[in-house]
């Protein structure tokens, strides 16, 4: 089976609004220590690969995940707009239970809503797999972006309510046969 384009999605590394609980949505905080910690350790388990490019969010936390690992892993680094992530409007900032008193069901007002995500999502994958087929590509992104591209690769049977992505996690995907399958998702033993 050949294996046309293979991307290994990094959610990027902790920020203290992580640590928090506060929901970042498109808000640009930065990595903090930990993060950074573990966007090298990131690095080095990726190193052991060759990799064609990283593409990343524009947002500080992701581009900082992907600075740190293409240092290590000396490959180029491309801002793709579409993965930054999901704007969550007026709950950004706020902690869960913050979110729980003031909403009703996570009806945020203001937030993008999923059909404009998941087509900004498939156009920024349809453009990886154009631009760079038959190469491998690490993509550095957010919790949402990447529940969004999970739950669009499997059918929506790996959902965000089951599912708590980890900072720092690797999910891989790969297009074969002409479409995208889920070779692994939220692994998390390189940071141990």
């Amino acid at each position: 089976m050949k294996v046309i384009t293979t991307i290994c999605i990094v959610r990027h590394g902790e920020t203290d609004w992580n640590v928090e609980g506060r929901l970042q949505g498109q808000t640009d905080i930065p990595l903090n220590e930990n993060g950074k910690r573990q966007a090298r350790k990131c690095g080095e388990f990726l190193f052991k690969d060759k990799w064609d490019v990283i593409f990343t969010s524009p947002l500080k936390r992701a581009r900082a995940t992907a600075n740190i690992i293409g240092a290590i892993i000396d490959s180029p680094i491309i801002i793709k707009e579409e993965f930054i992530e999901k704007n969550f409007g007026d709950a950004e900032g706020m902690t869960a239970d913050e979110r729980e008193s003031t909403f009703f069901n996570k009806e945020y007002p203001n937030q993008e809503d999923q059909e404009s995500l998941r087509e900004r999502l498939m156009k920024g994958l349809q453009d990886i797999e154009a631009e760079y087929p038959d190469k491998k590509v690490i993509l550095v992104a957010h919790g949402a972006v990447i529940h969004m591209i999970l739950r669009m690769m499997s059918n929506e049977k790996i959902v965000s309510t089951e599912t708590r992505l980890s900072n720092a996690c690797l999910s891989t995907i790969k297009f074969e046969l002409n479409s995208w399958v889920i070779a692994d998702y939220n692994q998390v033993n390189h940071l141990s």
